[in-house]
């Protein structure tokens, strides 16, 4: 855990309540927010109170839970399998809650909670944030975390995230999901190396045995999969560069590492460009669906309809 000050987690001085009695809602929201921002610190702020007082909250639940609920990080803290279940059992209720309380205050104004956003580095980078921020200019408040799709819907599950942009479709009846965009992969190479490769056609990809082959991950999912689709054939190379950010197998390949399988939409003004070139042009190119998720039954908060009513407005012209 955190331990900016003397006093972190194991060295809370609170009564300890009874293993087994009633959990104190205040102990439950102290989690939560620790357990959405990965941080004691970031929680206290949100909180409006010391991070030593969130280490004492924090280490006193556990105690009464008799479960450890977060491990230390070099930064910030990384929730257990217990605290995901937990949260995914208290955010809901915690979070109408929270509602209720705002509107009960007359005459005071709470901040606005953030709205907590996940999706895949790419497709936030070019597409997400340019669409959200004229909300965020308008005083809407976004936390945004990238990372793999299972991970975020895990943390959609849990309650770290209010909305979860997956290029998986969510299973099960406790998430939600509507369908954003279509994803074209395109296979490309720079211009020297499409020169040098020469005309090809789906029906034999052998001009391309020998060419180095840049991809998102070691087994080659998005290579694979288009060798499958468009050439009917296994993919069975080994990658020359591997780099888990598709923004950088576009920029290598630009740079004339070899080729690669991208979505259309990352390298469309390198294609328009002619800093990149399709190789082919099928008629029948792979697709992706891209999903937004939610919680089913989540509380109704103004600032996640309007991200997510953004979204589905501006996700019409991807």
């Amino acid at each position: 855990m955190e331990h900016q000050d003397s006093d972190g987690i194991g060295e809370g001085a609170e009564t300890v309540p009874e293993p087994g009695g009633p959990l104190d809602l205040g102990l439950l929201r102290t989690f939560l927010a620790v357990h959405r921002a990965g941080s004691l610190t970031t929680a206290a702020r949100m909180l409006g109170i010391s991070q030593p007082t969130v280490t004492a909250q924090v280490r006193t639940l556990e105690q009464q839970l008799g479960r450890q609920l977060f491990e230390r990080l070099p930064r910030g803290v990384a929730a257990t399998g217990v605290a995901d279940e937990l949260a995914g059992q208290v955010a809901g209720p915690l979070d109408a809650l929270a509602g209720i309380t705002r509107r009960g205050r007359a005459g005071l104004e709470a901040p606005p909670e953030p709205v907590h956003l996940g999706g895949p580095a790419e497709m936030v980078a070019a597409r997400v944030l340019p669409a959200l921020a004229p909300l965020v200019a308008r005083g809407l408040p976004l936390r945004v975390t990238t990372g793999l799709a299972e991970d975020l819907l895990d943390g959609l599950h849990a309650g770290r995230f209010d909305l979860v942009l997956s290029a998986v479709r969510p299973r099960g009846r406790t998430l939600a999901a509507v369908p954003l965009m279509d994803e074209e992969f395109v296979l490309v190479a720079a211009p020297d190396w499409a020169e040098r490769i020469g005309p090809l056609r789906c029906e034999d990809p052998a001009p391309l045995r020998d060419v180095p082959v840049v991809a998102y991950a070691e087994d080659l999912p998005i290579l694979r999969r288009y060798w499958r689709h468009v050439f009917r054939t296994r993919l069975t190379v080994r990658p020359a560069l591997v780099v888990a950010d598709l923004r950088g197998v576009v920029a290598a390949v630009v740079s004339g590492a070899g080729i690669s399988v991208v979505p259309r939409y990352l390298c469309e003004a390198e294609l328009a460009s002619g800093a990149l070139v399709a190789l082919l042009a099928p008629e029948d190119p792979p697709i992706n669906t891209g999903y937004l998720a939610e919680r089913a039954g989540a509380p109704d908060r103004p600032a996640v309809r309007e991200v997510r009513e953004r979204l589905l407005r501006a996700a019409r012209s991807w």
